[in-house]
């Protein structure tokens, strides 16, 4: 009997997750579509490309395949590519190859896990891309040693927005400036009137004392309202205009607010007003048959890490319900409830883990010793 084909669209966390959970039934075959052959662990992302000696590219960019070499060969299929197109009608996904032409994947059930990029990762205003998610692209190595050699060389750093990456990489690249001698000059532009504006005010007191330790000037309930480069090269510079009438004047300036979803592939009437994938409480798309959306592209407006766990094991179960015909299955509710840790720097940080802010050490041993980097590889292989 032919076995049952599960297309997941996406290598990250969400789709590494499904895979590994439906290619526990007997009798399926998954086949895996994504541009870069490595899975980026990009949760540590601020240190990875503020430190460039913080961790070295084999414990953050894990070779795809080799996670799954523990199944016959039968069962899994890795294409290093681009999906261009969903045919719902036929089931089948098209996808343009890194190398050789284009073909057509025949699907029995189909995951939606592409997740979503940045303004700093796409390089859409800074013109060299910050990886703070995966690129879309097979070459993440040379991406992220350019992108902290641009770090690294830059003198007056501006970083818009106060989200908890704004605040990962201000501390990290502080902290790397402490810690060689260098003089840096580094400004967070918040457009709300505290940081971490998602989280308790406690935390966001905690986070500016932090970074104000570290030397980093924290301008709140301010926009950036435009960025425009001059130069070219080394000697390219930034002017970024404030909406209280300042202009600063930069090296290097890294947004890091907004979420952009990678939908280009997906159908139309799969997606909601802003262009994530919608789906029901069991993270099936309702307008279609047999497809799943996991993870940062749906459009459940919590897009953590540990949210996105949730959702990759809810409809791994499911898709094996559907596919043994029989099982209980799972609904998602992404609650109200924030878990999110920050690091400012290795040395401590804030947070908040269900309504209690954690102490600055107790983030420092949560995640801020190792960004959770021990994960990565067991995320790949399925023993995380």
């Amino acid at each position: 009997m032919a076995p049952t084909t599960v297309a997941i669209i996406g290598g990250s966390y969400a789709g590494m997750t499904v895979a590994h959970s439906v290619l526990s039934v007997p009798n399926v075959k998954v086949v895996m579509i994504n541009p870069s052959t490595t899975f980026y662990w990009n949760i540590a992302a601020p240190r990875i490309v503020a430190k460039s000696t913080a961790f070295s590219p084999d414990q953050y960019l894990i070779p795809i395949a080799k996670g799954f070499s523990k199944y016959p060969a039968e069962s899994f299929e890795f294409i290093a590519g681009t999906a261009t197109d969903i045919d719902v009608a036929g089931k089948t996904v098209s996808v343009t190859p890194n190398t050789g032409d284009a073909k057509s994947i025949s699907y029995d059930y189909l995951v939606i896990a592409s997740g979503s990029t940045t303004a700093a990762s796409n390089a859409s205003i800074t013109g060299t891309p910050i990886p703070f998610k995966p690129t879309n692209h097979d070459n993440l190595k040379e991406i992220i040693a350019a992108a902290q050699q641009e770090i690294a060389g830059a003198k007056e750093i501006v970083i818009g927005g106060a989200g908890p990456i704004g605040l990962e990489v201000a501390g990290e690249i502080a902290e790397a400036a402490q810690q060689s001698g260098n003089n840096v000059s580094i400004t967070l532009v918040s457009a709300t009137d505290r940081v971490l504006p998602m989280l308790k005010p406690s935390a966001s007191s905690s986070a500016t004392s932090l970074l104000k330790k570290k030397q980093v000037k924290v301008i709140t309930s301010t926009r950036v309202e435009g960025v425009e480069a001059s130069g070219e090269g080394a000697s390219k510079t930034w002017t970024v205009s404030l909406s209280n009438g300042e202009k600063i004047s930069a090296d290097l300036y890294l947004p890091t607010t907004g979420s952009l979803p990678n939908n280009s592939f997906i159908p139309k009437q799969f997606l909601d007003e802003d262009g994530w994938v919608k789906v029901d409480k069991e993270l099936r798309v309702p307008s279609a048959e047999g497809i799943y959306a996991v993870g940062d592209i749906t459009n459940n407006s919590m897009r953590l890490a540990f949210k996105t766990g949730e959702q990759a094991k809810i409809a791994g179960n499911n898709l094996k319900a559907d596919i043994a015909g029989k099982g209980t299955r799972q609904s998602y509710d992404q609650g109200e409830s924030v878990m999110m840790v920050v690091p400012i720097g290795a040395s401590g940080g804030t947070g908040q883990v269900f309504g209690f802010v954690p102490f600055s050490f107790m983030v420092k041993m949560i995640k801020g010793g190792d960004y959770f980097m021990s994960k990565a590889g067991a995320t790949v292989d399925g023993t995380a």
